[in-house]
């Protein structure tokens, strides 16, 4: 598999589309053999269920153990640790992984109870991770791509805290999360990373503010995941540190420009809801006509960042979006290929990111 490919699937059934995504990169041919130890490690922060924005889906992780065990895999876990204050084995209920666990016969492991150790990550840092983590001979993460209000979004590298002891987690916020994060990544990180990006958070860890993107994405270089995840959402590199720290310290590659972005599908579905909260409002400068899920999602992420800069006020007019615009002349302001023939539009990116969005948007003239 290698390392510098990332790959993209859009739609909207989260089994179908991670078994896809399994088939396409042959994840079988990767594990050691039958009678490996893999764990799945989802995003169980808090005991929400997925379509809140804050949690992996579990028809996804459904999706990866029936394609696992089609495949003759049975030595099949799941473990995860929610954050401190919250209950594992209550998110697991509240989530569906309990059923999910009974269906197919899959243990479940509640990181908060598990023994760990100390390991050295280099440059002074020594982190307490559970043993279990380490053990497992084939590690798939399965982080939600989604904001985070310390540390502006959360994907591959942040979603291992889950394999922490309670106090480790604490100690990791005294340290100021980047930084440990970052060496976490020195330590343990997925063999395989299944990105849920479906309906992750617009700014908070814990769900509420859910945008629709619609889309899975696949890899196994956690950093350039990170990075290709942070300009999903309009991110500059040093607005989150940990990646360009983890780059640093050799984990992974940050460098997009040398990266094959392979999608095996366009985006064709559109919203039906509105996002709850700060996306509801963010959307009062949209004018959306059939819009997809992953270019509209990319816009809302984008109006984020120009509300966190201030420069919310410098959008002359509504931004158009969506197949509704697709052959229409016009004046105005339009996101993607379809608003091509508007006055003035982003025509580059199918959908394009919300870096991408951002930079156009904040040269207007």
């Amino acid at each position: 598999m290698d390392n510098r490919t990332i790959t993209v699937l859009y739609g909207k059934h989260p089994k179908p589309m991670v078994k896809e995504l399994m088939q396409v990169l042959e994840v079988e041919k990767e594990i050691p053999s039958k009678d490996t130890l893999i764990g799945l490690k989802p995003n169980l922060v808090v005991a929400k269920p997925h379509e809140t924005g804050a949690t992996t889906s579990p028809e996804m992780v459904a999706g990866v153990i029936e394609y696992l065990q089609e495949h003759g895999f049975t030595n099949i876990i799941i473990l995860e640790g929610s954050w401190v204050g919250d209950s594992t084995p209550r998110a697991f209920r509240t989530c569906g992984y309990t059923e999910i666990s009974k269906r197919y016969n899959v243990p479940l492991y509640d990181c908060q109870r598990e023994k760990a150790s100390f390991h050295d990550a280099g440059d002074g840092m020594r982190i307490e991770v559970v043993d279990l983590a380490m053990k497992v001979g084939y590690l798939i993460n399965m982080p939600v791509l989604k904001g985070h209000c310390q540390t502006s979004m959360t994907c591959a590298l942040k979603n291992m805290k889950g394999i922490l002891t309670n106090q480790e987690k604490r100690k990791f916020h005294t340290q100021g999360l980047h930084k440990p994060i970052a060496y976490l990544g020195k330590i343990r990180k997925g063999d395989l990373i299944l990105v849920d990006g479906m309906c992750g958070d617009l700014d908070f860890e814990e769900g509420g503010n859910p945008i629709p993107m619609n889309r899975m994405l696949a890899g196994t270089d956690p950093v350039l995941m990170d990075a290709y995840a942070a300009a999903l959402m309009g991110y500059e590199l040093d607005e989150v540190p940990y990646i360009g720290i983890a780059e640093r310290i050799g984990v992974g590659s940050a460098d997009l420009s040398t990266a094959t972005i392979r999608e095996l599908n366009q985006a064709t579905d559109t919203i039906k809801a509105m996002p709850s909260r700060r996306a509801k409002q963010l959307a009062q400068y949209v004018e959306a006509d059939q819009a997809c899920s992953a270019c509209y999602g990319s816009l809302i992420h984008a109006l984020a960042r120009m509300s966190d800069h201030g420069t919310l006020r410098k959008i002359p007019g509504k931004i158009h979006i969506g197949q509704g615009y697709k052959g229409k002349t016009m004046d105005g302001i339009g996101i993607g290929a379809c608003t091509a023939g508007l006055s003035c539009s982003l025509k580059n990116g199918c959908p394009p990111s919300g870096k991408a969005i951002l930079e156009f948007l904040e040269n207007l003239r």
